[in-house]
């Protein structure tokens, strides 16, 4: 579970980070439907953290059953885990991110063009750049 970006933000608690960072490693492929979750005392020491911060961490990916414990072996992801998580994060951005990106590019006056070009100069201030795509 080896990121390079150890710090942990203080707008959310530190276990529901790195449920989000084993999330990640999920939808990115790096955690695959079947692999073993690092041990809970080994991404303890490993980002000094207390066991049980991980442990609650990872029982709540068990809870959204992304994860399954097999006892005595550890915590596996499961099975349909990238689809789910698919599905559920396409969800969550459209419900919740895509309305206030959608509202932004309108309030900027961004056009499909520049959204879709990379590099592409903004309009001039005191310009109106179009709200419409460019046909």
């Amino acid at each position: 579970m080896t990121t390079t970006d150890a710090q942990w933000a203080d707008s959310q608690p530190i276990y529901r980070q790195l449920r989000d960072r084993v999330v990640a490693m999920i939808l990115e492929g790096v955690l695959k439907e079947g692999d073993p979750l690092p041990s809970v005392r080994q991404v303890a020491a490993e980002y000094r953290l207390n066991p049980l911060t991980v442990l609650k961490g990872y029982q709540q990916l068990v809870d959204e059953a992304l994860v399954e414990k097999r006892r005595g072996r550890g915590m596996f992801v499961s099975p349909g885990a990238s689809t789910a998580l698919l599905k559920d994060e396409r969800k969550r951005f459209l419900d919740t991110d895509w309305p206030k990106i959608y509202a932004t590019i309108q309030r900027l006056g961004l056009s499909a063009d520049q959204l879709l070009t990379p590099g592409a100069a903004p309009a001039a201030p005191g310009t109106s750049a179009p709200s419409e795509p460019n046909s």
